[in-house]
């Protein structure tokens, strides 16, 4: 299998993702950057990890664009709807705080997409069960409450 030129962008991303969490990091209280700067030197390390894969597959096999695959049946509506949505998220989640706009964002984004309700129930569910238990309970993070509570 070829290494696609598109990889490259995909590694340049996530790389400027690094740096931009790393200097977020620096401006926390020392005692509060341990399981960020762990997270960010292992987001580092698998990006290098690819990296080096991406290498050694141009060497062995050789380079091909990769554009034709990655944008194949690509909707230009939906991805202008879902952008919109996403935008809308972080305004009502100004407003309404993280839980609140996330199950809204959730519900519409996946009736959008058509999702079947039963999937979409235990969809929303589990991610807000889940970013309850991880965030609020486990790590203790303060969600953003919004102004309207």
């Amino acid at each position: 299998m070829k290494m696609q030129k598109t990889d490259i962008g995909v590694v340049a991303v996530m790389y400027a993702v690094c740096a931009l969490f790393y200097y977020m990091n620096t401006q926390l209280k020392k005692e509060s950057q341990t399981y960020p700067t762990f997270t960010i030197a292992l987001l580092f390390g698998l990006t290098t990890l690819y990296l080096v894969q991406m290498l050694f597959k141009a060497r062995k096999f050789g380079v091909e664009s990769g554009a034709d695959k990655v944008f194949a049946g690509f909707q230009v509506k939906q991805f202008f709807v879902c952008l919109a949505l996403v935008i809308g998220y972080l305004v009502l989640m100004y407003y309404l705080g993280f839980y609140v706009s996330t199950v809204a964002f959730m519900v519409v984004t996946l009736l959008f997409l058509r999702v079947p309700i039963p999937q979409l129930a235990l969809s929303v569910i589990s991610v807000t069960l889940l970013c309850y238990l991880a965030f609020s309970m486990f790590l203790g993070v303060k969600m953003p409450a919004g102004l309207l509570f």
